[in-house]
């Protein structure tokens, strides 16, 4: 006799095989693209079939604007005409129009008047947070990786370009890196990591904790945003020794010695530093395996006192109006930078508890799509 739940699986399969063989069939798409009723939802789904055959193009749009830094010259600049920004892209008039219109179709741009194009909605909010240029420009990379996507899920590639340009993901001792080798993605991290340290903080107010430990930190981006809401805690970055090395500098650099202190180890091999009553774990959980994950867990409760904490920050899969970002977007860039995975909420409580943790919470953001919160505790 069939469970609950197996006979709602196979009812479900059932609908969405009726579904598709209605959506399938030409008669019904003509018919519903001509009834009143129907009709807006047939011109979505057609719009939103054609952005998903199409959305290599606009990507390619939308990163030729950053690398000729399109974008920043008009926020800077104001409205200009074609042939003046023809000259500063150093592109012929015709070409630059070409251009200027793709751009103001996915409303980076957007026409003034009189000859004039400016910035548009999309564009002006790029300015507001520069970590999405810098994934932009970043995204060279993952276009070689899937020139050919299907040799990439095959394995015919073992070594690809994000896999050798995030460096801790390779095979070799993570903590034998030089600097040179890790200053790249510790920037681009930096960059991208403003907007979502605020997100985090809105979220979850770290006062009334004592000791703050961010487990690979990078730079210190996010400590640093929490040493402005929290003037009281006690801040400690743990990350390899030369990111760490990088972040006591720009400890220093901001006044936050006396407050802040970046530790260089492996949290993968090496114990934990004990003292910290709340643990932080920023952009890191879907970036490794689960089985590294579930050890990385179990060491972070076995350093947090009984009345301590781990806040875990990052995209999830399943995110509700942003399900596209965790497991197209998130789910093929982690592939090919070969390892990790977008995880639910779901899966991250499971690798939570069994790593010990027994109340975990998911904190409302502001923007989910940006990153989500997780707060656990013994």
């Amino acid at each position: 006799m069939a469970t609950g739940s197996s006979s709602g699986a196979l009812w479900r399969g059932g609908f969405l095989s009726l579904r598709n063989r209605i959506l399938s069939n030409p008669a019904f798409q003509r018919w519903a693209a001509a009834f009143p009723l129907t009709r807006p939802i047939a011109r979505r789904r057609a719009r939103h079939l054609f952005d998903v055959v199409a959305g290599f193009v606009y990507s390619q749009v939308l990163y030729t604007c950053v690398r000729l830094k399109l974008l920043e010259h008009l926020h800077a600049q104001g409205p200009q005409t074609v042939p003046e920004l023809a000259r500063y892209l150093d592109l012929p008039e015709e070409n630059c129009l070409l251009l200027l219109k793709a751009a103001a179709s996915l409303k980076l741009t957007e026409y003034y008047g009189r000859g004039c194009y400016g910035l548009g909605a999309q564009g002006a909010a790029m300015m507001a947070n520069p970590g999405i240029a810098a994934m932009v420009d970043h995204h060279a990379m993952l276009y070689e990786d899937l020139v050919d996507p299907v040799g990439l899920l095959r394995g015919h590639y073992p070594q690809t370009r994000l896999g050798g340009y995030w460096a801790y993901a390779g095979d070799g001792p993570p903590t034998t890196l030089a600097g040179e080798q890790i200053t790249p993605y510790t920037r681009l991290m930096s960059i991208s990591q403003q907007l979502v340290a605020e997100e985090i903080l809105d979220a979850f107010n770290p006062k009334g904790y004592k000791r703050l430990m961010d487990l690979g930190g990078g730079n210190a981006t996010f400590l640093s945003a929490v040493a402005r809401r929290a003037p009281d805690i006690e801040l400690v970055l743990y990350d390899l020794p030369a990111v760490a090395e990088q972040a006591r500098a720009n400890f220093q650099a901001q006044g936050l010695a006396h407050r802040a202190t970046a530790m260089g180890g492996d949290f993968f091999q090496d114990e934990l530093p004990r003292g910290a009553d709340l643990i932080s774990l920023v952009r890191v959980v879907h970036d490794h395996n689960d089985d590294h994950i579930l050890g990385l867990l179990r060491a972070v409760r076995e350093a947090l006192p009984e009345d301590g904490a781990l806040l875990l920050a990052e995209p999830m899969s399943g995110t509700r109006g942003a399900e596209p970002i965790g497991d197209a977007y998130f789910g093929i860039y982690l592939f090919a930078m070969g390892r990790g995975r977008p995880r639910t909420p779901v899966e991250i409580e499971i690798l939570l508890r069994e790593s010990g943790f027994s109340r975990v919470r998911l904190l409302n953001t502001r923007n989910p799509l940006l990153t989500r919160v997780m707060l656990a505790q013994p």
